[in-house]
């Protein structure tokens, strides 16, 4: 208890009481706590709905009266009005790392992973087996609770591992996650799940001792934690999804705009969980499921992964039920093809399931490889097939101009999501498989790969269905389509001019690797395409307040930021600029090149096919592209009219490769260097003239190898190339010898 947070009575000791309300308050937020964890998490309520209702008003009133009474972990904080201004970043204690997907969906990509934990471990053929755990690889979103002394007080997303995204508020929302974890007073019996205690406290004081069951005896470990993180995922039930697009399309039947239905129950849960109004997101129903630990202070660990899990379901934490331990490769080819049986009938999506080397200090000793554990992997499932029929054929229109025609189909349940388009790549390929409005088709999604009609049931045909032909104008623009000789794609000729390719320009040239535009995405771009605010890249720079300001649902603050945003991004770099621009075929790497051989633009604007071609890595196709691009009267136009708007970059003069420290070779990067980041690194050589690749092979020049080195190092040594540190990797940048 906290005394000085009450004004109560003093005692004969003249300890201080806390008055009637206080005690009726802590007791009802305990009763709370302990009949949502058997609603929700449990599933076995105690009590009917109406009775916990009346509870919960109760302590509404109560805190009404008394908002002093108020704290952070009563239930009825869950869903809090405010709606954010944006999420802010949060740096992980521990980075959430992803781990490494076994693509073999047989048998043998289980024993691969056994055979290569062994290997690491120095176990021979005699030696006794790895016990490993083995859970669900669930299709949602992964999630960090940080809980101080029991209490929740922060949630993020993965981000990019080493930053995410506060999401507390939303997360707040999900009545599976408990608001203060539960002091776990039963012991567990080892390998199995314990009973959740049902007169369990809703807290302890500081200091309260708890036992929980070890190999070998027990643990004392002091409760609460000073810091424990949970590692876990959001999701949404495949019933729960269903029955929110159900509410949409009485929405949109009754005429209200702005509203849809959902494409699938990922999407939906990621999109719930960085909404910037946690009303919203309380309205879509949410799961969770805990899998991981992040930091833990305060807390002796046990011995293995699968004793965490049972500490967490004593603390109140939901821990999906389909888990076990087993020792040895064939105990995980059983476990695949279990939960590969029940994959239909789960409630919620999995794409695979996931081995976990049990021991935390064998975890230890194994480490990491790329910022991937070697302890665990994710095993993937076959690809699924569905049938469906096709109710017409749209043509697309890409960045570059490029049609591409859509398959639009009966919506069919395939791969864990709900399935509508399928790409026909070109009309070859629309020809080749000689796919036709009405056709019965088979659809293939694996993994996050787009879906794609695998083959058509022409006995399923209906009569009359005529082929599909490309059209000679653009569906968007009008302009001619056209198939350059020797390509399989037709294009649209109107270029910035055609809409469809404006927005796809203007996103090109935002993100981050090209012009770097904070906060113009999507939804933006739609409307200031849509509402005819922006018509060329210039266009963007011309953007006031005032006219941002204007736009749906567009606040001052967030119209400020995006001119910032703006202004900032005026300050470039050559190579930036130039992949900004979409060149058709030049990526960052060839503008770099561009950058670093002819040093200015108005050298590569002018430049012909033959000059271009004395860059690196610039072929007639490409260098034909380019010429092409900049022999267009309005795309130089578009470049003069950024620069008349203040976009700037340093040029310099032109830096013929075979002068270059590194020309002509080429290194690799594994591991994490000692002060540069694997970018940094890999700028620093590009600039120096070298080739930084992606795998090792014979023409390897050196590999370059920091902490944790992976498979890389491995190769490297295999293939004899040469190995060295971020220190003699300076030292060559400089002209010196290795």
């Amino acid at each position: 208890m906290t005394p000085d947070l009450f004004s109560g009575a003093t005692d004969s000791h003249g300890a201080s009481e806390p008055p009637p309300a206080a005690v009726r308050a802590a007791a009802l937020r305990a009763q709370l706590h302990h009949h949502a964890h058997r609603y929700y998490v449990l599933d076995a309520p105690e009590i009917p709905d109406a009775e916990y209702d009346r509870l919960f008003q109760e302590l509404q009133a109560i805190e009404a009266a008394h908002p002093e009474l108020r704290t952070p972990d009563s239930p009825t904080q869950r869903v809090i009005g405010q709606v954010l201004d944006g999420l802010l970043p949060v740096r992980h204690a521990v980075p959430m790392l992803s781990i490494d997907t076994e693509t073999d969906t047989t048998p043998e990509g289980a024993r691969a992973f056994d055979t290569r934990v062994r290997k690491a471990l120095g176990l021979g053929e005699g030696a006794s087996p790895v016990e490993y755990a083995a859970e669900l690889k669930f299709d949602g979103l992964a999630i960090n609770l940080r809980y101080e002394r029991g209490v929740l007080v922060q949630a993020a997303t993965r981000g990019d591992g080493e930053t995410g995204e506060d999401v507390t508020q939303n997360i707040r929302t999900i009545n599976q996650i408990p608001l203060r974890l539960l002091a776990p007073t039963l012991p567990a019996a080892r390998g199995s799940l314990p009973p959740s205690p049902s007169n369990a406290q809703d807290a302890l004081e500081p200091g309260v001792r708890f036992a929980l069951g070890l190999p070998g005896g027990e643990t004392m470990t002091s409760w609460p934690p000073e810091v424990l993180e949970v590692r876990g995922e959001v999701y949404m039930r495949r019933d729960d999804f269903e029955a929110l697009n159900e509410r949409q399309r009485e929405k949109i039947a009754a005429g209200a705009k702005g509203e849809k239905t959902f494409i699938n129950p990922r999407n939906t849960a990621a999109g719930a969980v960085r909404q910037l109004d946690p009303a919203m997101a309380a309205q879509r129903p949410l799961s969770f499921y805990a899998y991981g630990l992040g930091e833990a202070r305060g807390w002796t660990l046990p011995a293995t992964h699968g004793q965490v899990m049972d500490a967490f379901v004593a603390m109140g934490l939901p821990v999906c039920e389909h888990r076990a331990l087993g020792a040895g490769a064939e105990a995980l080819v059983d476990f695949h093809a279990r939960m590969g049986a029940l994959r239909d009938s789960l409630p919620f999506d999995i794409d695979g399931v996931v081995y976990k080397v049990n021991s935390l200090a064998l975890q230890q000793q194994l480490g990491f490889k790329s910022r991937e554990p070697r302890w665990a992997v994710a095993h993937k499932y076959p690809a699924q097939e569905m049938l469906t029929t096709v109710q017409a054929i749209e043509v697309q229109v890409g960045r570059t101009g490029k049609l591409t025609p859509v398959a639009k189909l009966a919506p069919v349940f395939v791969g864990g999501v709900t399935v509508t388009n399928a790409t026909l790549h070109n009309e070859l390929e629309a020809r080749r498989k000689d796919v036709r409005v009405g056709d019965t088709v088979i659809v293939r999604r694996a993994g996050d790969v787009i879906p794609e009609v695998v083959g058509v049931l022409p006995d399923k045909r209906p009569p009359g269905a005529p082929e599909f032909t490309m059209p000679t104008s653009c569906p968007v623009c009008g302009s001619a389509a056209v198939r350059e000789e020797g390509e399989a794609d037709h294009r649209c000729t109107g270029g910035l001019f055609c809409s469809a390719q404006r927005k796809q320009a203007l996103l090109h040239f935002a993100q981050r690797r090209a012009m770097d535009i904070e906060g113009l995405g999507d939804k933006l771009v739609d409307q200031l395409v849509d509402g005819e605010v922006v018509k060329t890249l210039p266009d963007l720079y011309r953007l006031g307040l005032t006219s941002l300001a204007a736009l749906e649902r567009m606040a001052e603050k967030s119209a400020q930021n995006i001119v910032d945003a703006l202004q900032k991004s005026k300050q470039t770099t050559l190579p930036r600029f130039l992949y900004g621009l979409g060149i058709r075929h030049v990526g960052e790497s060839t503008a770099k090149d561009l950058a670093r051989h002819f040093g200015q633009l108005d050298a590569i604007m002018d430049a012909g096919v033959e000059a271009l071609m004395e860059a690196p890595d610039v072929g007639p196709v490409v260098a034909q592209s380019i010429r092409t691009f900049f022999e267009q009267a309005h795309n130089r136009e578009v470049v003069e009219q950024l620069r008349a708007c203040g976009v700037q970059w340093a040029e310099g003069e032109p830096a013929p490769r075979a002068l270059l420290p590194l020309a002509g070779q080429t290194f690799v990067l594994t591991g994490t260097l000692p002060t540069l980041s694997r970018e940094e690194a890999k700028e620093m050589l590009e600039a120096a003239g070298a080739k930084v690749a992606g795998s090792v092979s014979k023409k390897t020049s050196y590999v370059v190898a920091g902490e944790e080195a992976g498979s890389k190092l491995d190769k490297a040594r295999e293939l004899g190339v040469p190995v060295i540190d971020e220190a003699k990797m300076q030292a060559l940048l400089k002209g010196e010898a290795a």
